[in-house]
């Protein structure tokens, strides 16, 4: 998959600035996919050049002018049509399992560290997961924001982002045990 369907499956939620689109995968979207404001700068034009979306500029006082993109009707196409094909495998490139992984030829502290480090990003990811989640529930539960809301798809990708991090921190909580059993009551050689 390519930043385009990205790009353009967050382009659903409605008119956006480049701006808007970097905060929005910042917040949201980098839960299943990542992205620099360069990268996504790029392909906006691209997407503009192919047909897939529009722009318009807003002219601003006291600020540089913005552009607004929207989804044409050949992007909204495009978009349905990748949303129904098989999906690739997932492909995990992590290099703390690497480093898991060679731990035993290495400084089992050292592991320990890499891991608590993990856990402690998988605690704010999960702290900046609930915040959205909140803003999209707003004054509704989970229920009812799922039966009633326009688009529950940004919800659902949330979830997924959650129960990642929810398994790394399990993952990690269970790596610091057997490592505090293995190495803290090894006997000194």
């Amino acid at each position: 998959m390519s930043l385009k369907y990205a790009v353009l499956a967050a382009l659903l939620e409605g008119e956006s600035s480049g701006y808007d689109l970097a905060k929005i995968f910042d917040v949201s979207v980098s839960n299943f996919w990542s992205s620099t404001p360069q990268q996504l700068y790029r392909e906006l034009e691209r997407l503009e050049g192919d047909g897939l979306i529009e722009a318009r500029v807003v002219r601003q006082e006291r600020r540089p002018n913005k552009r607004m993109f929207t989804l044409t009707d050949a992007g909204r196409r495009d978009l349905r049509a990748f949303a129904a094909e098989p999906p690739r495998p997932i492909a995990i490139r992590d290099e703390l399992m690497v480093k898991v992984q060679a731990m035993d030829g290495g400084d089992p502290d050292a592991t320990r560290a890499l891991i608590e480090e993990r856990m402690e990003w998988a605690r704010g990811k999960l702290a900046r997961y609930e915040r959205l989640r909140l803003h999209l529930l707003g004054d509704r539960d989970e229920e009812e924001y799922l039966r009633d809301a326009e688009r529950i798809g940004p919800y659902l990708t949330l979830m997924a982002g959650r129960s990642l991090e929810e398994e790394i921190l399990r993952w990690g909580e269970r790596v610091l045990e057997i490592l505090a059993r293995r190495f803290d009551h090894a006997d000194p050689a």
